[in-house]
Protein backbone atom coordinates (compact mmCIF):
# COMPACT_ATOMS: atom_id res chain seq x y z
CA UNK A 1 0.00 0.00 0.00
CA UNK A 2 1.90 3.46 -1.43
CA UNK A 3 1.80 5.79 1.73
CA UNK A 4 -0.88 8.68 1.96
CA UNK A 5 -0.35 12.03 0.46
CA UNK A 6 0.27 14.95 2.35
CA UNK A 7 -2.92 16.76 1.38
CA UNK A 8 -4.71 13.01 2.51
CA UNK A 9 -3.08 13.47 5.78
CA UNK A 10 -4.03 17.28 5.83
CA UNK A 11 -7.66 16.32 5.43
CA UNK A 12 -7.59 13.92 7.98
CA UNK A 13 -6.08 16.07 10.22
CA UNK A 14 -8.79 18.82 9.80
CA UNK A 15 -11.38 16.59 10.64
CA UNK A 16 -9.98 14.74 13.16
CA UNK A 17 -9.80 18.85 15.10
CA UNK A 18 -13.41 19.18 13.43
CA UNK A 19 -14.55 16.29 15.21
CA UNK A 20 -12.74 17.35 18.56
CA UNK A 21 -14.33 21.02 18.58
CA UNK A 22 -17.47 19.44 17.86
CA UNK A 23 -17.61 16.65 20.55
CA UNK A 24 -16.39 19.51 23.37
CA UNK A 25 -19.16 21.90 22.09
CA UNK A 26 -21.75 18.68 22.78
CA UNK A 27 -20.40 17.61 25.85
CA UNK A 28 -19.91 20.57 27.83
CA UNK A 29 -23.49 21.56 27.03
CA UNK A 30 -24.78 17.65 28.42
CA UNK A 31 -22.77 17.18 31.39
CA UNK A 32 -20.94 21.01 31.97
CA UNK A 33 -17.46 21.74 32.11
CA UNK A 34 -15.71 20.24 35.22
CA UNK A 35 -17.78 17.06 34.22
CA UNK A 36 -16.11 17.00 30.98
CA UNK A 37 -12.40 15.65 30.60
CA UNK A 38 -10.20 15.91 27.83
CA UNK A 39 -10.60 12.09 27.52
CA UNK A 40 -14.26 12.23 27.57
CA UNK A 41 -14.11 14.81 24.61
CA UNK A 42 -11.55 12.11 22.48
CA UNK A 43 -13.52 9.52 23.06
CA UNK A 44 -16.93 11.15 21.59
CA UNK A 45 -14.72 12.39 18.41
CA UNK A 46 -13.47 8.69 18.09
CA UNK A 47 -9.86 10.42 18.39
CA UNK A 48 -7.05 9.13 20.29
CA UNK A 49 -6.47 11.52 23.24
CA UNK A 50 -2.73 12.15 22.35
CA UNK A 51 -4.60 14.37 19.59
CA UNK A 52 -6.38 16.68 21.90
CA UNK A 53 -3.27 18.02 23.19
CA UNK A 54 -1.59 18.19 19.70
CA UNK A 55 -4.17 20.57 18.27
CA UNK A 56 -4.94 22.51 21.65
CA UNK A 57 -2.95 23.60 24.68
CA UNK A 58 -5.63 22.45 27.12
CA UNK A 59 -9.11 21.57 27.74
CA UNK A 60 -9.91 25.51 28.26
CA UNK A 61 -8.56 26.68 25.18
CA UNK A 62 -10.54 23.64 23.16
CA UNK A 63 -13.90 24.10 25.09
CA UNK A 64 -13.58 28.34 23.96
CA UNK A 65 -12.68 27.30 20.47
CA UNK A 66 -15.51 25.11 20.34
CA UNK A 67 -17.77 27.47 21.32
CA UNK A 68 -16.42 30.38 19.19
CA UNK A 69 -16.79 28.17 16.03
CA UNK A 70 -20.52 27.63 17.06
CA UNK A 71 -21.12 31.41 17.62
CA UNK A 72 -19.62 32.65 14.44
CA UNK A 73 -21.35 30.02 12.08
CA UNK A 74 -24.69 30.34 14.05
CA UNK A 75 -24.20 34.54 13.71
CA UNK A 76 -23.71 33.64 9.87
CA UNK A 77 -25.98 31.04 8.94
CA UNK A 78 -28.64 33.63 10.87
CA UNK A 79 -27.46 37.12 9.00
CA UNK A 80 -27.42 35.45 5.57
CA UNK A 81 -30.16 33.55 5.68
CA UNK A 82 -32.96 33.79 3.28
CA UNK A 83 -34.35 35.84 2.20
CA UNK A 84 -31.39 37.58 1.98
CA UNK A 85 -31.01 41.12 2.80
CA UNK A 86 -28.14 43.36 2.62
CA UNK A 87 -30.17 46.11 4.79
CA UNK A 88 -27.73 46.78 8.03
CA UNK A 89 -30.38 47.05 10.54
CA UNK A 90 -32.35 43.85 9.21
CA UNK A 91 -28.67 42.05 10.11
CA UNK A 92 -28.19 43.81 12.94
CA UNK A 93 -31.40 42.11 14.54
CA UNK A 94 -30.21 39.02 13.11
CA UNK A 95 -27.37 38.84 15.10
CA UNK A 96 -28.60 39.98 18.27
CA UNK A 97 -31.56 37.27 17.90
CA UNK A 98 -28.83 34.34 16.86
CA UNK A 99 -27.02 35.28 20.34
CA UNK A 100 -29.70 35.68 22.49
CA UNK A 101 -31.23 31.93 21.08
CA UNK A 102 -27.74 30.58 21.77
CA UNK A 103 -28.00 32.09 25.56
CA UNK A 104 -31.75 30.97 25.85
CA UNK A 105 -31.34 27.52 23.83
CA UNK A 106 -28.02 26.46 25.36
CA UNK A 107 -27.51 27.85 29.06
CA UNK A 108 -25.29 24.91 30.29
CA UNK A 109 -22.69 25.42 27.20
CA UNK A 110 -22.20 29.48 27.11
CA UNK A 111 -22.81 29.99 31.20
CA UNK A 112 -19.37 27.80 30.92
CA UNK A 113 -18.22 29.68 28.10
CA UNK A 114 -18.89 32.86 30.04
CA UNK A 115 -17.25 31.87 33.03
CA UNK A 116 -13.97 30.55 31.22
CA UNK A 117 -13.87 34.22 29.97
CA UNK A 118 -13.06 35.45 33.45
CA UNK A 119 -10.67 33.17 33.62
CA UNK A 120 -7.06 35.16 33.83
CA UNK A 121 -6.58 34.25 30.10
CA UNK A 122 -9.94 35.64 29.02
CA UNK A 123 -10.60 35.34 25.40
CA UNK A 124 -8.45 32.60 23.71
CA UNK A 125 -7.12 34.06 20.75
CA UNK A 126 -7.56 31.44 17.68
CA UNK A 127 -8.97 31.23 14.31
CA UNK A 128 -12.61 30.86 15.68
CA UNK A 129 -12.38 33.88 17.70
CA UNK A 130 -11.40 35.96 14.99
CA UNK A 131 -13.70 34.78 12.46
CA UNK A 132 -16.79 35.60 15.38
CA UNK A 133 -15.31 38.99 15.54
CA UNK A 134 -14.93 39.47 12.36
CA UNK A 135 -18.62 38.41 11.49
CA UNK A 136 -19.62 41.05 14.13
CA UNK A 137 -17.44 43.98 12.65
CA UNK A 138 -19.13 43.36 9.29
CA UNK A 139 -22.62 43.81 11.28
CA UNK A 140 -21.32 47.05 12.84
CA UNK A 141 -20.04 48.55 9.65
CA UNK A 142 -23.38 47.19 7.39
CA UNK A 143 -25.02 48.74 10.27
CA UNK A 144 -23.75 52.31 9.43
CA UNK A 145 -21.20 52.63 11.99
CA UNK A 146 -18.74 55.87 11.67
CA UNK A 147 -15.91 53.77 13.88
CA UNK A 148 -15.91 50.30 13.48
CA UNK A 149 -13.02 49.84 16.03
CA UNK A 150 -15.44 51.73 18.92
CA UNK A 151 -18.66 50.26 17.99
CA UNK A 152 -18.02 46.74 17.42
CA UNK A 153 -16.39 45.88 21.12
CA UNK A 154 -19.78 48.23 22.05
CA UNK A 155 -21.94 45.45 20.62
CA UNK A 156 -19.90 42.66 21.80
CA UNK A 157 -19.97 44.14 25.47
CA UNK A 158 -23.80 44.45 24.88
CA UNK A 159 -24.18 40.89 24.09
CA UNK A 160 -22.15 39.21 26.42
CA UNK A 161 -23.96 41.33 28.92
CA UNK A 162 -27.23 39.88 27.83
CA UNK A 163 -25.89 36.47 27.49
CA UNK A 164 -24.90 36.76 31.13
CA UNK A 165 -28.03 37.99 32.28
CA UNK A 166 -29.54 34.92 30.90
CA UNK A 167 -28.03 32.00 31.93
CA UNK A 168 -27.07 33.05 36.09
CA UNK A 169 -28.15 29.88 37.71
CA UNK A 170 -31.60 30.37 39.71
CA UNK A 171 -31.86 33.77 38.32
CA UNK A 172 -32.03 34.03 34.40
CA UNK A 173 -33.38 36.91 33.13
CA UNK A 174 -35.74 36.10 29.92
CA UNK A 175 -35.21 36.90 26.98
CA UNK A 176 -37.92 39.50 26.16
CA UNK A 177 -36.65 42.85 27.77
CA UNK A 178 -32.87 41.68 27.01
CA UNK A 179 -33.80 41.95 23.50
CA UNK A 180 -35.93 45.02 23.87
CA UNK A 181 -33.36 47.00 25.61
CA UNK A 182 -30.63 46.06 22.65
CA UNK A 183 -33.36 46.44 19.77
CA UNK A 184 -34.29 50.33 21.57
CA UNK A 185 -30.47 51.06 21.81
CA UNK A 186 -29.62 50.26 18.42
CA UNK A 187 -33.14 51.50 17.27
CA UNK A 188 -34.36 48.37 15.56
CA UNK A 189 -38.05 47.41 15.05
CA UNK A 190 -39.76 44.17 17.13
CA UNK A 191 -40.85 42.85 13.77
CA UNK A 192 -37.32 42.80 12.62
CA UNK A 193 -34.83 39.53 12.61
CA UNK A 194 -36.65 36.62 14.61
CA UNK A 195 -38.96 38.10 17.24
CA UNK A 196 -39.67 35.23 20.23
CA UNK A 197 -42.71 35.31 19.78
CA UNK A 198 -42.92 34.11 16.27
CA UNK A 199 -43.31 30.23 15.52
CA UNK A 200 -39.94 30.18 14.36
CA UNK A 201 -38.31 31.49 17.37
CA UNK A 202 -40.20 28.73 20.04
CA UNK A 203 -38.69 26.42 22.19
CA UNK A 204 -39.68 23.57 19.08
CA UNK A 205 -36.50 25.00 17.17
CA UNK A 206 -33.61 23.82 19.57
CA UNK A 207 -31.35 21.58 17.45
CA UNK A 208 -28.93 18.63 18.99
CA UNK A 209 -27.68 17.76 15.70
CA UNK A 210 -25.05 20.20 15.38
CA UNK A 211 -22.87 18.74 12.86
CA UNK A 212 -23.79 21.29 10.08
CA UNK A 213 -21.60 23.41 12.24
CA UNK A 214 -18.52 21.15 12.05
CA UNK A 215 -17.15 20.14 8.84
CA UNK A 216 -16.13 16.62 10.12
CA UNK A 217 -16.61 15.31 6.46
CA UNK A 218 -18.13 11.28 5.90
Amino acid sequence: MSPRSASVNEELRRRSRERLLQAAVELVGEHGYEATTLGDIADRAGSARGLVSYYFPGKRQLVQSAVHRLMHRTLEEAVEREPHTEDGRERMARAIDAILRLARDRPVLMRQHMAGLLQAEGFVQCPEQQRLAEVLRDVVARNGSQDVDVDYPMLRSQLMGAVYAMVLPNVPMPITPLRAELFQRYRLDWEMGVPPDTAAASGATYEKDLSRFFATGE
